[in-house]
């Protein structure tokens, strides 16, 4: 990912495991596993900007950056160094106040409250499950079309 960014990846049992297993396959099956590992994180992308904009002016603008990566598992990413606001700040500047509070520069509608993200963090939570679930099927599906005579 690119610089001065905060990335989010799937963790979840069996991941490595289950990646272990497209080594073995044809480069099809990553290239496949890639896209619909894409197209969930996008909609977590989705759910994740739809959050910051709830949240209030400084999350809205730092959502705009919230992106999908691309790999073989579910990846979003905020920040970098894109020049955001009125003042235009790298993103990265006020990604962290606006996920977490600030007890230091008033701009952040929240005084810190420690570890507890406000918009990123609990939107990656409350879809965690499904994120999993959706993950796991896509690549069971891959690997299953790969390793019978319908994926050759």
């Amino acid at each position: 990912m690119a610089k001065n960014t905060l990335s989010f990846t799937l963790r979840q049992e069996g991941v490595r495991e289950t990646l272990a297993a497209f080594r073995g396959l044809p480069k099809e099956a990553s290239a496949q596993i890639r896209k619909q590992a894409g197209e969930i994180a996008e909609d977590l992308a989705v759910l994740i900007r739809a959050a910051g904009v709830k949240e209030g002016a400084q999350a809205a603008i730092v959502a705009k950056t919230v992106k999908r990566g691309f790999d073989r598992v579910p990846v979003v990413s905020a920040g970098g160094t894109k020049k955001i606001g009125s003042r235009k700040v790298p993103a990265w500047k006020l990604l962290f106040g606006s996920e977490f509070g600030s007890n230091r520069f008033t701009q952040f509608p929240r005084l810190h409250t420690g570890h507890d993200g406000i918009w990123i963090f609990p939107s990656i939570e409350e879809n965690r499950a499904m994120i999993a679930r959706r993950w796991q099927t896509a690549a069971d599906d891959t690997i299953r079309a790969f390793t019978s005579s319908g994926g050759e």
